[in-house]
């Protein structure tokens, strides 16, 4: 059975336009963050988010009840900028990341350098996009199976394992003022 119901406000069945519209002020911000994670371009990361809500208005009707929103989107979008780094163009087009340019929530750092981020960015993919959707996304170990369509058992090895890459490649940083 699909799903074309809006879930989070209450009234009548909402047309396509109006969705997209809500998903994309829902979430705008989420994908294009973790698109420029996978990308670490700012602008092909626009271009990721972008074709990741096309894509999703053109596959509205496929959202699935017990499905969320935003975990279908987020596959969507890990879709997009994995497709994106195996194109010819992406390989052509790569370079070092503009931390400057990371979109980023409000929020307040105790570190406000880039030590932890470029430290996740350097991990292994596998690593690197479970840290990403779970600690800069905020999901659930069952909702990062779902989006990387991986066993929850393999998406909290991947956890650990990068915690523990994390912890030998930031030794000393964290205490290291005290």
């Amino acid at each position: 059975m699909l799903l074309m119901l809006n879930l989070d406000l209450p009234g009548p069945r909402e047309n396509a336009e109006d969705h997209l519209t809500r998903l994309m002020q829902t979430y705008g911000s989420n994908i294009l963050r973790v698109c420029y994670l996978y990308l670490k371009d700012h602008s092909l990361a626009q271009d990721a988010a972008q074709s990741t809500f096309l894509k999703a208005w053109k596959a509205l009707g496929t959202l699935r009840a017990g499905s969320t929103e935003k975990a279908w989107l987020m596959r969507i979008a890990v879709n997009t900028c994995k497709s994106m780094l195996r194109s010819r163009e992406y390989q052509l087009y790569a370079k070092s990341p503009d931390m400057e340019e990371l979109p980023e929530p409000y929020t307040e750092d105790a570190h406000p350098d880039n030590t932890v981020l470029l430290a996740v960015l350097a991990l292994p993919e596998k690593y690197r996009e479970a840290v990403v959707l779970h600690y800069y996304q905020g999901f659930s170990s069952p909702e990062i199976a779902q989006i990387l369509r991986i066993p929850q058992a393999t998406v909290l090895t991947r956890l650990h394992r990068a915690r523990k890459l994390l912890e030998s490649e930031l030794k000393g940083w964290y205490l290291s003022d005290e």
